[in-house]
C-alpha cells in the first residue's frame, strides 16, 4: 500500500492504492468486512440519509438525475457512482462537482490506517483483505459524512444484497430496469439477479422501480412485502414520455407519484429511455422528501441542467459523433433505436469495445439492424476482449456488415472519420463498455496519456 503523505497525494495516487486490491470484477459476497471498517471510523454511513440506487441499465443517469433534483432543493449533496469515464473522482462528489484532489487525499490518509487494520483482521481469520470496491465504499461513506452531507444518491456497484454500499439503509430503494448481465456474478436468470438486487430493499423504506418483466417485478414485490416496504411502480404510480427530440436534449411530459403532471419541460439528455429514468428520478425524490416538498419549477429547472457523460453523449457535430455507455443487449437495443430515428443519420458506423463475460453476440445482434459497419478495437482494460478475437465474432454475427480491426480506439475513431468524410450523414458511435467510451472522451477532450488501468465490472 502507498504510503504517500496526504500533500501528495491526488484522485489519480488514491485510485493507484485502491488498484492494488482485488478489483471491481471480483466483489466479495459479505457485508461484514465494509461493516467493520466503517465502525473503526465512527459509523460515518449513518450521519446522513439516502437514495439506494440499483439495477442494469440507467442507473447512473437516475442517480446523476435524483442528485440534481436535490441540489435544487437546496440540499448538500453527495452522490457515489461508477465507474468513472476519465478522472477517478467522477466517482464521489459533492453538490454536482467531484471532489477534489486535496478532499480525496486527506479522507484517504485519515481511512488508511483503519483499512490495513481491517486487512490485519480479515486475513487473521483466513478471509481476504478488503477489496477494490469495499475500500472504496469506506472512502465515499467518509466524504460525505465530513463533509456533512445532508443526504447522498448512492449508487451500487454489482448486485444489491451484498453489496458493499448496502452497509447502509437507504429510506428510498430505486431499481432501474433489469435484465441480463453480470451473470456470472449474479445469476443466470433473471430471477435470481432481480433477488440479489431487491436485496437494498430495507424495512419501512419505499420503493420506486422502473417498468419490469413479471419476472423481475414478482421478485421485488415479494422482498418488499416480506420487509413491509411500499412500492411505486413506473407506468402505474408514476412515468415518463418523450414528447419530441431537441438540439439539447428532448422536451418530456412527467407525471409524478400524487397524480400531478408536468406536461411539458426539457431533459437535457438524448434517447426517450432518459425520460423513463428521469420519471425514475423524481418519483425517488417525491418519495424521500414527500411530494408536495418538490415545485414543479424545481423539477423543470434541475431537468434541464442534468447531465449524464458517456450516455448518447455528443462529443462531435460534423461529422457526428457519439458516446454510449451499452454493455449488454439490452443498452445496445436503446441505443439502436435512437439511432435508427436520429434526425439526419442515414447510416452508422460503430467502433465497438466489450469487455470479457460480456453477451458479444447479443450486442452485435442489438446493434446490427442499424449497423452500417463496425471499426472494432479495444480499450486499456486488462479485462477487454482482443480486437482480433472480437473482429472475429463480430463477423460472424453480423454477416454482410464491413469490420475493420483495430488494435486502438483511437485509429478506429480516425478511420471512422474517414469514412464519414465519404459518406454524408454518417454517424460514429463510440460503445460497447465504459472503459471504450471513457478512453475515447479522455483522448478526444482532453489529449492526455492515460497510465492506469480502471478494473471497471461494466
Amino acid at each position: 500500500m502507498t504510503s504517500l503523505v496526504a500533500s501528495e497525494l491526488d484522485a489519480a495516487g488514491v485510485f493507484a492504492a485502491l488498484l492494488s486490491r482485488t478489483g471491481e470484477a471480483a466483489p466479495a459476497p459479505r457485508l461484514t468486512a465494509t461493516l467493520r471498517a466503517l465502525e473503526l471510523l465512527g459509523d460515518p454511513h449513518t450521519r446522513f440519509p439516502f437514495i439506494h440506487v440499483t439495477g442494469t441499465n440507467g442507473k447512473t443517469s437516475t442517480s446523476r438525475m435524483a442528485a440534481e433534483l436535490l441540489r435544487h432543493q437546496g440540499f448538500r449533496v453527495g452522490l457515489f457512482t461508477s465507474p468513472h469515464l476519465t478522472r477517478f473522482a467522477e466517482r464521489i462528489a459533492l453538490d454536482g462537482i467531484p471532489v477534489s484532489d486535496e478532499v480525496l487525499g486527506d479522507e484517504w490518509q485519515r481511512v488508511q490506517p483503519t483499512l490495513a487494520r481491517v486487512d490485519d483482521e480479515l486475513r487473521q481469520s483466513g478471509e481476504p483483505a478488503l477489496t477494490f470496491f469495499e475500500a472504496l465504499t469506506v472512502l465515499a461513506y467518509q466524504v460525505f459524512a465530513r463533509a456533512k452531507a445532508e443526504v447522498a444518491v448512492i449508487e451500487v456497484g454489482l448486485g444489491g444484497e451484498w453489496d458493499s454500499t448496502n452497509v447502509a439503509d437507504g429510506s428510498v430503494a430505486v431499481i432501474a430496469p433489469i435484465s441480463l448481465d453480470h451473470t456470472r456474478q449474479l445469476g443466470s436468470t433473471l430471477e435470481q439477479i432481480a433477488r440479489t438486487k431487491s436485496g437494498i430493499i430495507k424495512p419501512g423504506s419505499t420503493v420506486v422501480t422502473a417498468v419490469q418483466s413479471a419476472a423481475v417485478l414478482d421478485e421485488i414485490l415479494a422482498k418488499a412485502d416480506s420487509v413491509g416496504s411500499r412500492v411505486l411502480i413506473a407506468d402505474h404510480s408514476f412515468g415518463g414520455v418523450s414528447l419530441s427530440r431537441t438540439s439539447t436534449g428532448q422536451d418530456i411530459a412527467l407525471r409524478r407519484i400524487d397524480g400531478t403532471t408536468i406536461s411539458h419541460t426539457a431533459l437535457s439528455l438524448h434517447g426517450v429511455h432518459q425520460a423513463s429514468n428521469a420519471a425514475l428520478a423524481v418519483a425517488a425524490v417525491d418519495a424521500f422528501l414527500g411530494v408536495s416538498s418538490m415545485s414543479a419549477t424545481a423539477v423543470t429547472a434541475a431537468l434541464a441542467q442534468a447531465s449524464s457523460p458517456g450516455r448518447l453523449h455528443i462529443i462531435g457535430r460534423d461529422p457526428l459523433v457519439i458516446l454510449d455507455a451499452a454493455h449488454n443487449p439490452a443498452g445496445a437495443l436503446c441505443l439502436a433505436a435512437e439511432m435508427r430515428d436520429w434526425p439526419g443519420v442515414r447510416r452508422v458506423s460503430f467502433i465497438l469495445g466489450v469487455l470479457e463475460e460480456k453477451d458479444v453476440v447479443g450486442i452485435v445482434e442489438a446493434l446490427r439492424p442499424v449497423a452500417s459497419d463496425f471499426f472494432v478495437t479495444q480499450s486499456d482494460s486488462v479485462r477487454a476482449i482482443g480486437h482480433r478475437r472480437l473482429a472475429s465474432v463480430v463477423a460472424e454475427a453480423a454477416p454482410g456488415i464491413a469490420v475493420h480491426d483495430f488494435a486502438n480506439p483511437i485509429a478506429a475513431l480516425a478511420a471512422a472519420r474517414e469514412g464519414a468524410d465519404r459518406h454524408p450523414g454518417t454517424a460514429i458511435v463510440v460503445t460497447g463498455s465504459i472503459t471504450l467510451i471513457g478512453e475515447a472522451l479522455h483522448r478526444e477532450i482532453e489529449p492526455q496519456p492515460s497510465t492506469l488501468v480502471d478494473p471497471s465490472v461494466h
